[in-house]
């Protein structure tokens, strides 16, 4: 394995670059992607060299520019290669001579148009020369800790009018890698994830996987140190025993969270037009991912949804579920969604219900809250009732996750009662997901506050539960392989909790 990784780590942190189809036109990939390089370098992120390859042009971006990778003088690394499919093979033979170590193929027009012949015979002459191929027919590589992107997608694009505007802004550095297989979904993910708040550590494209695929890919995220959640868009996987294999391995150390498309006849058409996939029975995924833990989404919200849950809260021990809110309809919205997904919102025992009754009766809740379970505080909820509730609930073996539906619009709730319940969590390793209804200003204030004290807020009760579900899976999955405990403990680390 730990070759493995140090081969992948070429792709993410290479000591050199060339990238063959650089350009100085502003509107082909191959500029887009050496400015990248050259902008990161110049702000000291990137510390390779780098080396743009075009026949024509003697400087790039204030890089002198080779015809070739034969004529750079410094040993390569890696080479990214932007060019039409036709001059593919021929910069392959090159880089064999030239002694690289890996390749990421950008450009289209392989197997997934009927090209597979071609797409072989590159295959062929990277395993003779013991070079990696990514691609081809993908994004590539970003990775914004060592200054690595490849995504041929602008940051900003000037309009006709001259106003200028982010195009595709890239994230924040985080704690969620993702792989994916359609780069166009993987450009999507990315504008997400950054308008999101959510931090990436590492994100890869794979197109056509004419070498490099999903289990190597996930033995590297085992062990960087950075991830702490893979999120896997898959259409097609073809090394079915080698997946599992590795995902088994994953699944006990770090969540694994994949939306396969592709489930009809006419999705797996789709998926084999675009990236030549070649897709099997919906079930037998089904069946596998269950097998090895993986935590199966069917939704592009529920992707992200899930991811950011696993990144943010510890596992849940047991499937039974605690929800507090200030509105009753959307409780029972929440309680619907938990028990679709097997989850529980039992009765409290009489202890606990007689907790909640010396708050009534000491006034510290209104005599009409319901507190059997969800525990409903009405809309005269103030932030100590919010405090109160939440403590008694996190407090009892009863409740192995909490669900808070704090939603703003009660006239005496007040910001703070996010900040006290962010100091509750901090003293258990039960996992609170929360939710706000609500586009206004204010909703997203309590949302982003939420998830500033690290806890997942989400705009509906269904996303919370279906957040919340995952979570139990997830700690279901590290019971049956008895991991449970060593996996709390990094929570607890990670997230500074204090049980």
């Amino acid at each position: 394995m730990r070759d493995t990784v140090q081969r992948m780590d070429t792709f993410f942190d290479p000591k050199s670059v060339a990238v063959v189809g650089a350009s100085k036109n502003v509107n082909k990939a191959g500029h887009v992607i050496f400015k990248n390089f050259a902008e990161n370098k110049r702000r000291g992120v990137f510390n390779g060299e780098l080396y743009p390859v075009n026949l024509t042009e003697d400087h790039i971006l204030g890089y002198k520019s080779y015809p070739s990778i034969s004529r750079i003088p410094g040993q390569v690394e890696l080479v990214v290669i932007v060019v039409p499919a036709l001059s593919v093979l021929d910069i392959m033979k090159e880089a064999a001579a030239k002694d690289v170590s890996a390749v990421v193929i950008i450009s289209a027009g392989f197997s997934e148009i009927g090209n597979e012949k071609l797409e072989k015979t590159i295959v062929s002459v990277a395993e003779e020369a013991n070079i990696r191929v990514l691609g081809p027919n993908c994004l590539g590589v970003y990775d914004n800790r060592t200054g690595v992107d490849m995504l041929f997608l602008p940051e900003t694009k000037v309009l006709t009018t001259g106003d200028e505007f982010v195009a595709t802004p890239r994230p924040m550095s985080g704690h969620i890698a993702m792989i994916t297989q359609s780069g166009a979904f993987g450009a999507a993910a990315l504008d997400y994830l950054a308008g999101s708040q959510l931090g990436v550590s590492k994100f890869v494209s794979f197109g056509n996987k004419c070498d490099v695929a999903e289990a190597e890919m996930l033995e590297y995220f085992l062990l960087d140190g950075e991830t702490w959640v893979i999120l896997l868009y898959a259409e097609a996987i073809e090394a079915g025993r080698e997946f599992m294999k590795a995902a088994e391995k994953v699944t006990r150390k770090k969540p694994i969270v994949a939306f396969k498309s592709g489930k009809s006849g006419a999705g797996a058409r789709a998926a084999a037009s675009h990236t030549g996939a070649i897709a099997g029975s919906d079930r037998i995924y089904e069946a596998a991912f269950a097998q090895v833990g993986i935590v199966r989404v069917r939704d592009m919200e529920e992707f992200f949804d899930v991811g950011k849950a696993l990144a943010f809260q510890p596992p849940a021990t047991g499937n039974n579920i605690g929800i507090l809110t200030d509105a009753g309809g959307p409780s029972v919205m929440a309680v619907d969604e938990c028990e679709a997904r097997g989850l529980t919102v039992n009765k409290f025992s009489d202890s606990v219900l007689d907790e909640f009754e010396e708050l009534k009766k000491g006034g510290k809740l209104p005599r009409f809250a319901t507190n059997l379970n969800p525990v409903d505080i009405t809309g005269s909820a103030t932030s100590e009732m919010f405090e109160l509730s939440a403590k008694i609930m996190l407090d009892t073996p009863e409740v192995d996750g909490l669900i808070v539906l704090g939603l703003h619009h009660t006239p005496a709730l007040q910001e703070d009662f996010v900040d006290r319940i962010a100091s509750l969590v901090k003293q258990c390793a039960k996992p609170v997901v929360a939710c706000d209804i609500g586009e206004t200003e204010m909703a997203m204030f309590i949302r982003s506050r939420f998830e500033k004290l690290g806890i997942p807020a989400y705009t509906s009760p269904e996303d919370a539960a279906r957040a919340m579900a995952a979570l139990a899976q997830y700690g279901k999955h590290l019971k049956k392989t008895g991991c449970f405990n060593e996996f709390l403990e990094i929570c607890v680390r990670r997230h500074g909790l204090r049980p």
